[in-house]
């Protein structure tokens, strides 16, 4: 056998832990270097336990006003998950200039919909507040999600109920990058999410793609066509297909080769090879801003 092809099926046998629910795992930060960054680890960003953050600083110093900044939740059905599980993200995109928080955010069956947007708003609002700070540019903060990040940030980016409370607005975000999001998935089917929406009582507000028009921020969204957890087709391209048709700036990749985890996961160095979500990320991320934020 090759020596690249041994290389692959041990990665691929090291992602085992991941194939079998909604979270990505912290197997994969040994494999990804950090002496690229600098890791700032449990910044509060609000009052609760949850509400914590890590942050990657790159070490080369930002050109003109600042790196550009990216606020990463993860997903885990709104039950399951811990920052420390994504430092392959944050690393991924500190070492190519990007200057990235991992946020947590309170989990149901402790708080419901939407609590944790609530959240995603504190922590959006701690960034704007500290991205110049840390060296980033406040008119380039996008909002990034996997799975029910990716739909606790399409809620951020396109419901203006969310950041009005911290003194924001989503046309102050640069863009926003969902990563295998459910954006329109009534009737809920699934048990930890009925809870976390309080099915059957889920009002079809609390649907990202309710909420579309055209001066959404701009999108990068981004999903496996294999996906089994979360129809790419009714989330990702439906939700697409209305934003285009509503004027708003998006762009939709659907990948081979990966599937709800490993979408996420390629964004780590040894496995870039599965498919090209770092380069379109940091594509995304690195535009000149369309206009200054307010």
């Amino acid at each position: 056998m090759p020596t690249h092809m041994t290389r692959r099926t041990g990665l691929l046998a090291a992602l085992v832990a991941l194939l079998s629910g909604c979270s990505a795992s912290g197997v994969l930060d040994k494999l990804v270097p950090s002496d690229s960054h600098r890791m700032e680890p449990g910044v509060a960003y609000g009052p609760d336990a949850r509400h914590q953050l890590d942050i990657y600083r790159p070490l080369q110093n930002p050109a003109g006003a600042g790196h550009p900044v990216v606020l990463f939740f993860y997903g885990g059905s709104w039950t399951t998950g811990e920052r420390a599980q994504y430092r392959f993200v944050g690393e991924a995109l500190a070492r190519n200039g990007v200057l990235v928080l991992v946020a947590d955010y309170r989990l149901s069956p402790q708080v419901r919909y939407p609590a944790f947007l609530q959240d995603g708003a504190l922590a959006t609002q701690w960034v704007f507040d500290n991205a110049a700070r840390l060296g980033g540019d406040r008119a380039r903060i996008h909002l990034m999600g996997h799975s029910a990040g990716a739909y606790n940030v399409a809620m951020l980016a396109l419901d203006a109920r969310w950041l009005a409370p911290v003194g924001l607005k989503p046309a102050q975000l640069a863009g926003w990058v969902g990563i295998a999001g459910p954006y329109d998935f009534l009737p809920i089917g699934n048990r930890d999410v009925q809870v976390a929406f309080e099915w059957p009582n889920t009002k079809p507000d609390t649907q990202p793609i309710a909420h579309v028009s055209a001066a959404a921020p701009k999108s990068l969204l981004l999903a496996a066509n294999s996906d089994s957890l979360v129809n790419p087709q009714r989330n990702t391209v439906g939700l697409a297909n209305r934003l285009q048709a509503a004027g708003a700036s998006t762009r939709v990749v659907l990948f081979d080769r990966v599937n709800h985890v490993t979408v996420l996961a390629s964004l780590a160095s040894p496995l870039t090879w599965l498919a090209p979500v770092l380069p379109e990320v940091l594509g995304f991320v690195k535009e000149p801003p369309q206009k200054a934020s307010p």
